[in-house]
């Protein structure tokens, strides 16, 4: 296996700013992947994958390497070389790789690999918290299967076609799937592959969303015709699989924060022929006043860790603080108490994060369902989805009833 200099110089520059600037890795890909339009699949490849595997594996690389950070652009070469011994490539005769020792980093990654912190590469303070909230065992293998790689999941936009054309269409493309049972509406791809560019996607026939992800809007039970609210619907993943459940029929009510987000739902809600979605940015109490006792069903689809898609997001590692956590906590309390009044009696609520957490989830619950709010309401079930189990993102559900 050869390694190209145009490619290397990228994904060092990428690096440089993700580890020094702040910067989010999948912006920084999809940066990297626009620099040179001659690159094939394969090129593009390996410049996306080998970024998300060193920020993925830091703490490990650059103990091997030893470097520290701030890390200036000698330490990236050292890091990036350590990658790319332990993964099998042969070193160029590049200035960069002259002193890389290489049966050290062998050495030093075997007797590394006993601890779990630099095994699985992560902070002190996290490895800590898992611990604690999960126990050994079962963090043990989270952490595990956070490392993985995670897979292309599609779901079917069902306003526009079935799962079984859908399928279909990509083999045609030789965009190969596979349909998991336990989820009706998604198709994983058997390769990664750049969907996006496709027709199938430009004309709104599918989503790309998790299929743990992929649960929620099925467990918030909507009927066509309904008044539904998602009180924090982002760029509108979820919002859209709703959409798709209502069979346009109905209101949907999309809120958020941020109207750079809700303007991005609507551009997504255009292509997939979504048009029962009203947005509204929540500039103050009153627009969630004007709702209280309106909504057949409400989705809180709360801020958290984001300790169940690591996966996805491997620099959120490096960028989560321990005070987040306990801010969040506060901030998702305060949300469960506010938006739950949006149900009217008989309604139905579904509390989600995609934190494996329980003091972000059935604490969470347990906590609300004691407050002078949460006895208005009966716990009906919940679901908490670990990645090491199903193979998916890590996830939580739970589902209440608005008393009569």
């Amino acid at each position: 296996m050869r390694l190209h200099r145009n490619l290397v110089f990228t994904t060092i520059d990428s690096l440089m700013a993700i580890f020094n600037e702040g910067q989010y890795a999948d912006k920084m890909v999809a940066l990297a992947l626009k620099k040179d339009k001659r690159w094939g699949s394969h090129d593009r490849k390996f410049v996306a994958e080998t970024i998300y595997e060193i920020v993925r594996w830091k703490r490990l690389y650059a103990e091997i390497a030893e470097v520290k950070e701030p890390y200036d652009r000698d330490n990236i070469w050292r890091m990036f070389a350590v990658w790319a011994v332990l993964r099998g490539y042969t070193l160029p005769d590049w200035k960069y790789f002259e002193s890389t020792p290489v049966r050290k980093i062998k050495g030093r990654f075997d007797e590394l690999s006993k601890d779990r912190r630099f095994r699985e590469s992560i902070p002190d303070w996290m490895d800590e918290l898992g611990v604690k909230e999960l126990g050994e065992e079962v963090w043990t293998k989270e952490l595990a299967a956070q490392n993985e790689q995670a897979k292309v999941i599609l779901r079917v936009n069902t306003l526009k076609t079935t799962r079984e054309k859908l399928r279909a269409i990509l083999m045609d493309l030789n965009i190969d799937t596979e349909t998991p049972a336990e989820y009706p509406d998604a198709l994983i791809l058997k390769e990664r592959a750049n969907v996006f560019l496709t027709d199938a996607f430009k004309e709104g026939l599918f989503e790309v969303q998790d299929a743990s992800s992929q649960l929620v809007a099925r467990f918030l039970d909507v009927k066509p015709g309904m008044r539904v609210v998602d009180t924090c619907a982002g760029a509108g993943g979820k919002t859209l699989h709703i959409a798709s459940l209502m069979e346009n029929k109905g209101q949907l009510i999309a809120m958020d924060l941020y109207e750079s987000k809700l303007k991005q739902l609507k551009l997504r809600a255009k292509r997939n022929g979504a048009f029962n979605i009203e947005p509204r940015v929540i500039e103050n109490t009153k627009v969630i006043k004007k709702l209280y006792e309106k909504a057949d069903r409400v989705l809180i689809d709360a801020p958290c860790s984001g300790l169940g898609v690591l996966k996805r997001n491997p620099d959120s590692k490096w960028k989560l603080q321990p005070e987040f956590i306990d801010n969040i906590k506060k901030v998702q309390a305060e949300v469960l108490e506010s938006y739950s009044k949006i149900v009217k009696p008989g309604g139905k609520l579904v509390y989600a994060t995609c934190s494996v957490l329980p003091s972000e989830n059935q604490e969470q619950i347990e906590k609300f369902l004691s407050t002078e709010s949460g006895k208005n309401f009966t716990f009906v079930k919940d679901v908490k989805v670990l990645a090491s189990e199903s193979g998916f993102d890590g996830f939580y559900m739970a589902l209440l009833d608005r008393k009569q």
